[in-house]
């Protein structure tokens, strides 16, 4: 099961966490009230059961930030392309400008998207 928000574990039963999305580790990890109790949202639980309380959801959980800091560097990115040399006749400029900021921007949010979905 996909976990969708974050929160702290009240209650567990031999829990275990694929974190990957996240981390890029492919060890599950184990949870417990005594070690670990942080559950993030994108995780998939592996093993056990538990019970928590929701501490962040949507653009506040921790994929949110991730999120929202991948699309403040794909904006960034953009102003970079736009300041850089200009080549080519001066009606196609925009043109490959603006192209080539939207395929890097659906790059960047299509892997990000399939990590988590994972």
């Amino acid at each position: 099961d996909l976990l969708p928000a974050d929160g702290i574990l009240i209650q567990g039963n031999d829990l275990k966490l694929d974190e990957s999305s996240l981390t890029g580790e492919s060890d599950q990890v184990r949870k417990s009230l005594d070690k670990d109790p942080m559950l993030l949202s994108g995780t998939h639980v592996m093993e056990g059961s538990g019970r928590m309380v929701v501490s962040a959801v949507g653009l506040n959980s921790q994929t949110g930030i991730i999120f929202t800091l991948l699309g403040s560097s794909e904006h960034d990115e953009e102003k970079k392309v736009k300041k850089g040399k200009k080549q080519g006749p001066p009606e196609n400029r925009n043109k490959a400008s603006s192209s080539s900021s939207v395929i890097f921007l659906h790059l960047c949010r299509s892997s990000i998207l399939f990590g988590v979905i994972l």
